[in-house]
């Protein structure tokens, strides 16, 4: 089952995606489901709620259902209730190229490293990614795996990690070199608005058969810079959600991104670097394509 998150004239709703090109309205007419606005809503309604979204599946036809070109796509959870959990450093040859990029000596993690990209960075696939040179002059890409959870939990061991995610998604972790490296930390330059680029939905953890096995890949104007599998992450999906559970409740809801391989714009020779017109496609398999353009916007003050 691939769930997403649909816009329509005014209103936001949760939905299924039927044969890869209709969308099953779940919000209506679905015990459990009622006036669902996104897909968190029926990650929220547990196992009553997917029930009710497998059977509704099953009565799919194309007289109930929605053209997928009649609507509007956004990210399947665009409101998490929380930041958005994200690994550091977790494929190797990542790790090395940035190594090499600075000059400096080669280190693994020896624990997943943790840090949050705000609510307000999340964008829908086809939105653009917006790129302020005031801001930063050194914008990048990172495909990311994202993991879905489904189930509360608190102190995870390894052997139940898994039992405790929803579904799966496609994650881009935009950033800003320079903000990255001025500010010490990787909060500032990953957290731009717009910097989270999710979607086109969650597949749930049914259809995937090993998410340790996916081939994730990244492309710019059609070039491919990224190409790796997620087996060859330094610390597994187990392991992320047993440390990062560790003395703090996981909840239904919450994203994690599990980290990027190599090929990131800024340590390429010579760097290729994001700039407006640039189209980004991040791409999971057994998922689908996150695709997003980055647009130039004028620097000025907002506030109310």
């Amino acid at each position: 089952m691939k769930f997403v998150t649909f816009r329509q004239g005014n209103r936001t709703a949760a939905g299924l995606l039927i044969d890869g090109d209709r969308v099953l309205d779940l919000s209506e007419g679905v015990p459990g489901l009622a006036g669902a606005k996104s897909a968190l809503d029926v990650v929220l309604a547990g196992e009553a709620g997917l029930a009710a979204a497998r059977e509704a599946g099953k009565r799919a036809n194309a007289g109930n259902t929605l053209a997928l070109s009649a609507v509007k796509l956004v990210a399947p959870i665009p409101h998490p209730r929380k930041n958005v959990f994200c690994v550091g450093r977790n494929y190797l040859e990542h790790v090395a190229e940035g190594h090499r990029a600075r000059g400096t000596e080669l280190k693994l993690p020896e624990f997943p490293q943790f840090f949050t990209k705000p609510q307000t960075a999340i964008i829908g696939p086809g939105d653009d990614i917006p790129y302020d040179p005031q801001v930063t002059q050194k914008l990048d890409y990172e495909v990311e795996l994202g993991v879905i959870i489904g189930k509360r939990g608190k102190n995870i061991p390894k052997d139940k990690a898994l039992a405790h995610v929803f579904g799966y998604t496609i994650i881009n972790d935009v950033t800003g070199r320079d903000l990255q490296r001025r500010h010490e930390q990787w909060f500032k330059g990953k957290a731009l608005d717009g910097s989270c680029p999710m979607g086109p939905h969650i597949v749930h953890t049914s259809a995937i058969k090993d998410p340790q096995a996916l081939d994730i890949k990244l492309r710019v104007n059609g070039e491919q810079r990224q190409s790796s599998n997620t087996k060859l992450m330094i610390f597994d999906l187990k392991t992320i959600i047993e440390q990062l559970s560790l003395g703090m409740t996981l909840e239904p809801g919450d994203v994690i991104a599990t980290g990027t391989p190599s090929g990131v714009g800024f340590a390429m020779n010579p760097p290729g670097l994001l700039k407006g017109g640039d189209v980004i496609e991040a791409e999971v398999e057994g998922i689908g394509i996150l695709k997003n353009a980055v647009r130039e916007i004028p620097h000025r003050v907002e506030s109310e």
